[in-house]
């Protein structure tokens, strides 16, 4: 049974906040819908009309109209109009009782956006979206007017071949095309990694401050992780040695800490190889930030200084083009390369060729080094205005790989301040959920600069500014 809606659609958007308004109207029928306060059959404005209602631009609400329609929310016809989807009532109350669980959970809160300075996500300004449109189409009628094939388990030859040049010059690492296999990013990479060196019941250095994701990984592949320090000169090879000398992994972000954008000592990394090669140990080295270093010329790999085959090294895609790409790839070593061929093959096959076409395209015609010189250019002059906004107000700041760290008072949790400030469309990730320890965690504010336009900055550092004091204010006068 059909119904239209009684009074014009009541939507509330902010169109000061860093989210676009396509997003902000796609999320609030979304969300009507879900919670059944828009019931299906339910007739809503056309998109012109409710352009008019919005005072927005007929596009923008056209297109959250289109995304609507893609999540199968609504449906449209000529005769009929724009009505609220179908959905089985049975499917509702399912959808609502189940649980993703604690880590799920934590993840989509700390990944949801997108959102002012929010951490793992490229700025779009420099991406040169038309030319990817294009490398894209051309790959994907590529893909489909040829034989339909099982592709190469490992990854597409033309791309393993074009990130091997690349590394031997941005990486300083000499491997050849078939030790690379092809990924569905960071996480796909891990867990092949994982999987083909059977580490089984044996226990793992993880860096303390470190990767939650990560954190919570090695379990899941059944390790022990031992957190072990992480202090200026990156990861304290001794303490670790002294807190778990059977550990057989470490997994170390060298090149640029996550989070605290530290490099790893040319000493400490020697140290770390001696220790795999005395041991017999691994260690997985993640490259998130590749060459993305916005000071100097970054440090080579890890993985170039490995004479012993020890080195797994993990890059990918997400924080230099896409997170949507899904796209990654494993440096292996040579006598290691067919175990994880096999894993690979039987147990997590790479993205589809069109992508990896695509991207090798990017690669070999030179777009990618361009793209990232110009990314460099940008960052830099956003962190340098995001740091002088922040020390304007009086707030203690330390610059972290990609990042800008605001330190928060004493006994206040940053991680109900970074909830807070998301309610503006501002999304900082706090420091504290990056430690295992909580003796040993500190608070603070993980601010992207990649996500800081130069023409928000200054409203979104005054909101920052205003939600710590607040806070400290709080904290230090408490309610009777």
């Amino acid at each position: 049974m059909s119904s239209n809606l009684d009074a014009p659609f009541h939507l509330s958007l902010d169109k000061g906040s860093a989210t676009p308004l396509t997003d902000q109207i796609h999320r609030g029928i979304a969300v009507a819908i879900e919670q059944d306060v828009l019931r299906p059959g339910t007739r809503l404005p056309s998109w012109i009309d409710l352009s008019a209602q919005l005072g927005v631009a007929r596009g923008t609400v056209r297109v959250a109209y289109e995304k609507l329609a893609a999540d199968q929310l609504i449906e449209a016809s000529r005769a009929a109009g724009t009505r609220v989807a179908e959905r089985p009532a049975s499917a509702r109350r399912s959808e609502a009782r189940l649980d993703p669980g604690p880590f799920v959970t934590m993840y989509r809160e700390l990944t949801a956006g997108p959102g002012l300075f929010q951490p793992g996500i490229p700025s779009r300004e420099s991406l040169p979206s038309k030319l990817m449109t294009r490398l894209r189409v051309r790959a994907l009628t590529a893909e489909t007017t040829g034989a339909a094939l099982y592709p190469d388990p490992r990854g597409e030859l033309e791309l393993r071949r074009e990130i091997a040049s690349y590394l031997a010059v941005a990486r300083g690492l000499v491997c050849s095309p078939d030790q690379v296999l092809i990924t569905g990013g960071y996480a796909a990479g891990l867990g092949i990694a994982l999987r083909a060196l059977r580490l089984e019941g044996r226990r793992a250095w993880m860096e303390e401050p470190g990767f939650f994701f990560t954190r919570h990984a090695l379990p899941l592949g059944g390790l022990t992780t031992v957190p072990v320090r992480v202090d200026e000169e990156g990861l304290d090879v001794d303490e670790g040695w002294r807190e778990a000398p059977d550990a057989v992994l470490a997994v170390v972000t060298a090149g640029q800490q996550a989070p605290l954008g530290v490099t790893m000592s040319l000493q400490r990394r020697l140290r770390l190889l001696d220790w795999a090669r005395s041991t017999g140990g691994w260690i997985v080295e993640d490259d998130y930030l590749s060459e993305l270093q916005l000071q100097g010329r970054a440090a080579p790999a890890l993985a170039s200084l490995d004479s012993d085959g020890r080195v797994i090294h993990i890059g990918s895609f997400s924080k230099t083009i896409d997170p949507r790409l899904r796209l990654g790839f494993v440096v292996v070593p040579a006598p290691q390369v067919a175990r994880f061929g096999e894993v690979a093959a039987c147990l997590a096959p790479p993205p589809g060729p069109a992508t990896q076409a695509a991207i090798a395209a990017l690669l070999r015609e030179g777009h990618y080094l361009r793209h990232l010189r110009r990314t460099k250019r940008l960052y830099l002059a956003q962190r340098d205005a995001l740091l002088r906004a922040l020390q304007a107000r009086g707030l203690h700041t330390h610059p972290a790989a990609l990042a800008v760290l605001v330190r928060t008072p004493d006994g206040v949790s940053d991680l109900a301040l970074a909830r807070a400030l998301f309610a503006f469309g501002i999304a900082p990730a706090p420091l504290s959920v990056w430690y295992a320890r909580p003796e040993l965690a500190q608070s603070g504010l993980m601010l992207s600069v990649a996500t800081a336009p130069l023409s928000q900055i200054e409203r979104g550092c005054e909101r920052v500014a205003e939600l710590v004091e607040r806070a400290a204010v709080e904290i230090s006068c408490p309610a009777s």
